[in-house]
């Protein structure tokens, strides 16, 4: 199977045929080894037949702090990850390594395609914007708990369809559910960070307008944790026909 780069730099979230998402960090100290990284990334990748049909997805975005590297995969079953682990990775990370040195890899989670929500008020769930920016929330909870996890999520799409002032530069939220039972990770896509920022700015305390179901989320019991972090798409790959 040949290698596909999306001209859109973003993978179809709501494929079929998802058994598990894997979301990780890749460290790399400047914006410069951001863009040389996700060239690297690109090379290797591309100089390769796709591993196999058990990966259906593997985007890489740039994280605005200058920094970090966001990893979002797609397979089919854990099964699949593991098969890769053992025998497809590390060939890829040597190479990607010898061309820049001194990646710090942190926080590999798996997590469960929960809810997914449009964002894009007068434009509807069918939003013809192409998201300029990702905005991933991770929240921590204080232990594991599956039911705690669909609630904190359950309670902020209620927030969102009851804002009656959403900003006009939100499009999509999807949440995913780790199977640690402590994690919720929130992918949101944005028409741009300026626009998350400006949000961030006219609410004053989060995303969201100051209504009881907004102060719920935000007083939610047992969260340990969390933090936000803007995206730009720069690569998503899947195998061609």
């Amino acid at each position: 199977m040949t290698v596909v780069a999306h001209p859109d730099s973003r993978p179809d979230l709501a494929r079929s045929g998802v058994g598990v998402v894997k979301a990780s960090t890749w460290r790399v100290g400047t914006p410069e080894r951001q863009r040389a990284t996700v060239d690297a990334v690109a090379k290797v990748w591309q100089s390769r037949e796709w591993p196999f049909s058990g990966l259906l997805s593997y985007s890489v975005y740039i994280g605005s702090d200058g920094d970090t590297l966001l990893h979002y995969s797609q397979w089919e079953s854990e099964e699949a990850y593991a098969y890769f682990f053992e025998h497809l990775r590390e060939d890829r990370n040597d190479e990607i390594d010898a061309l820049v040195p001194g990646i710090e890899r942190v926080g590999l989670f798996a997590y469960d395609l929960y809810r997914s929500r449009a964002m894009g008020g007068a434009h509807g769930p069918a939003d013809p914007r192409t998201p300029g920016a990702v905005v991933i929330v991770d929240v921590e909870f204080e232990g594991p708990d599956a039911q705690r996890q669909r609630d904190w999520v359950d309670g902020v799409v209620e927030a969102l369809e009851t804002d009656p002032q959403p900003h006009p530069g939100g499009i999509s939220a999807h949440f995913h559910i780790g199977r640690d039972g402590v994690r919720v990770l929130n992918y949101a896509e944005w028409e741009s960070e300026e626009a998350h920022i400006e949000a961030l700015a006219a609410a004053g305390e989060g995303v969201g307008s100051p209504t009881p179901q907004w102060a719920r989320v935000r007083d939610f019991p047992g969260v340990a944790g969390g933090g936000v972090q803007r995206y730009t798409p720069a690569l998503s790959l899947s195998a061609g026909v």
